[in-house]
């Protein structure tokens, strides 16, 4: 046997291998070249334009061009992995990227019949740019994706993206026309870490500081923060790239909260699809209420709709108007105005696995109507248990928070912030400012105004927060539910915890425990060390920033912009932890020990 025949039989040993590692280091060559062309994206808008800089972006996007056909025809051609790994997605991507490839190819068409027409849109500039765009994200995602299959502690991934997206975010909000006369850096790392982390406490004026562009960069952190990075990678990794490793589909599953490996892109998908149809529909609401009434064109009543809408879901609480929400000119006659923001709250608060579970429940009674209706009830199928026990805390909770904030407020402020006001006026804004508190910095009146009852009241509001795997921070009402279930239950003698006829288990019962002690003791610490580095500030107004830093609302006593830049770069700290997670944070950080399989024998520790 020559060498010939001997490379032909073992060719799959010899060469292969070989090829499928140089495709892999491309492919990693591909991610630096999609980095490459978001930064061209950026310089091209966050610079004046000039034909310069249109020549350096127009000769990256074609490098970048050529990298990615290269890419995607070494990824077709010597796939390490099995062909169903490329999705129908994954082929109309690939194909859109060919297509570019049609006005190289053939000369352009004689003007006035369907191949011009066809051969000038693949010809588009704008085309090219949305299909390398769509590539790019999708490379980035699959880098992300894959770090978890190396068996990297998920928590750190998660603390990471939001680190590289604040980052990257206060970089955009420091370029040239991303403001009207420059920033700080200290400034500009707050607010990107304030809307990343969808907080809403702001060291600057937002309309007088940014312009469009630093306002929209602002809105598509506060998106960003609001899903998840995470959320936003394993959408692209998992919808454009298809199957991922077991390993990372069970860490994503645990980042999303979904119990099966099945439904987890459809989760991916219900979770984008809850977002934009519900911050859409709070966008055109809020148009029909403010059309013609702000002095505003319609491009700008259509931006403003969009961000506050995006803000108020997101529970950001960042508002593009001066003075905020407590503006004159939506002070009065834009009661609607609050209640959709108020609703956007609530929504964005109580989490996705419960809008998940409370659209299941309207389809389920949609079905049973419709069977009854074509006289087919005995084929319907009757559920017992439509919703979760995590559903029923987080409704009952909020709503009872909600009614019992909105009875206060507007006990304590009838005669003090709400002096003068009409009855539904009252009415709107104490519902308004009570549910602000769950995590969106809004406020429509000055919060310097209100009785020292209502801002200890809206302290507390702050610390419970909205529901778990939402846009809301604090402890969350699912732990705070769970810790006075518990408290009372030891008050009365009870060995176990229930809620709702159903038992709590007792590894629920001390995450949540550990949780609420880990957050006083952070908080603590940041008031303890912010009268160190603020001397001069009254004690009440450093407690509630940081409250609402660490519980990520964004409400303030007008000391944000007031605060030196070591004050600063802890609220930021606070609000970084806050939305991540402290207890999440530090578990990770953490070495866990592994289980064991012996016991100390117990005793009784002396209490009261």
């Amino acid at each position: 046997m020559d060498n010939w025949e001997r490379f032909i039989l073992y060719r799959k040993k010899l060469l292969f291998p070989h090829i499928y590692q140089m495709v892999d280091w491309f492919s990693w060559f591909s991610c630096l070249a999609a980095i490459l062309f978001l930064g061209a994206i950026v310089y091209r808008y966050g610079f004046t334009f000039t034909e310069n800089v249109h020549s350096v972006v127009s000769s990256i996007t074609h490098a970048v061009w050529i990298i990615f056909l290269i890419n995607t025809t070494l990824g077709h051609l010597f796939s390490s992995d099995s062909t169903e790994k490329f999705t129908v997605w994954t082929w109309v991507l690939d194909i859109g990227l060919y297509l570019t490839l049609l006005p190289v190819v053939f000369n352009q068409p004689e003007p006035g019949n369907m191949a011009y027409w066809i051969w000038m849109f693949f010809n588009n500039s704008y085309y090219k740019g949305v299909v390398l765009l769509l590539m790019s994200f999708t490379l980035l995602s699959g880098f992300f994706v894959r770090l978890l299959g190396r068996k990297t502690n998920p928590p750190l991934i998660l603390a990471s993206s939001f680190i590289i997206i604040i980052l990257v975010g206060s970089g955009l909000l420091m370029l040239p026309r991303a403001t009207y006369d420059g920033i700080s850096w200290i400034d500009a790392l707050f607010i990107s870490t304030s809307a990343t982390c969808v907080t809403g406490l702001v060291s600057v004026d937002v309309p007088s500081t940014f312009t469009i562009e630093g306002q929209v960069i602002i809105m598509l952190l506060i998106q960003i923060g609001g899903l998840g990075v995470m959320t936003i990678t394993s959408f692209f990794a998992m919808f454009f790239m298809g199957n991922t490793s077991l390993y990372n589909q069970l860490a994503l599953g645990d980042m999303v909260s979904t119990n099966s490996l099945n439904s987890l892109l459809s989760t991916l998908l219900y979770i984008l699809g809850f977002t934009l149809a519900i911050e859409g529909i709070g966008m055109f609401l809020i148009w029909l209420d403010i059309h013609g009434t702000l002095g505003m064109s319609f491009y700008e009543e259509l931006f403003f709709s969009a961000f506050h809408s995006v803000s108020a879901f997101c529970n950001a609480g960042f508002s593009i108007l001066p003075g905020g929400m407590g503006n004159e000119l939506v002070m009065q006659d834009h009661n609607p105005l609050y209640i959709v923001l108020s609703m956007l709250i609530v929504l964005g608060g109580i989490g996705f696995p419960i809008l998940v579970n409370i659209k299941d429940t309207l389809f389920y009674y949609l079905r049973y109507w419709i069977s009854l209706v074509s006289f087919r009830r005995h084929r319907f199928i009757k559920k017992i248990h439509l919703y979760n026990l995590n559903t029923k805390i987080v409704l009952f909770m909020t709503g009872g928070l909600l009614l019992l904030g909105t009875i206060l407020i507007l006990v304590f402020e009838w005669n003090n912030a709400f002096a003068g006001m009409p009855l539904g006026d009252k009415v709107v804004h104490a519902f308004f400012n009570s549910t602000c508190p769950r995590t969106a910095g809004f406020a429509s009146v000055g919060l310097t105004s209100l009785s020292t009852q209502t801002l200890l009241l809206m302290i507390i509001l702050m610390m419970i927060g909205g529901g778990t795997q939402s846009t809301a921070g604090g402890v969350k009402i699912n732990v705070f539910a769970v810790i006075m279930v518990n408290l009372f239950a030891v008050l009365r003698g009870v060995e176990r915890t229930y809620i709702l006829h159903r038992e709590i288990s007792s590894d629920s019962v001390k995450r949540s425990n550990a949780a609420f002690m880990l957050y006083l003791i952070i908080v603590f610490v940041a008031i303890f060390v912010m009268t160190l580095v603020e001397p001069h500030v009254s004690v009440m107004a450093l407690v509630f920033e940081c409250v609402s830093a660490l519980s990520t609302v964004g409400s303030s006593l007008d000391l944000t912009p007031a605060l030196s830049n070591a004050g600063k770069l802890i609220i930021i700290v606070l609000m970084f932890v806050g939305r991540v997670g402290a207890f999440t944070l530090v578990s990770g950080l953490i070495r866990q020990e592994k289980k064991k399989n012996y016991k100390y024998p117990s005793d009784n520790i002396i209490i009261n």
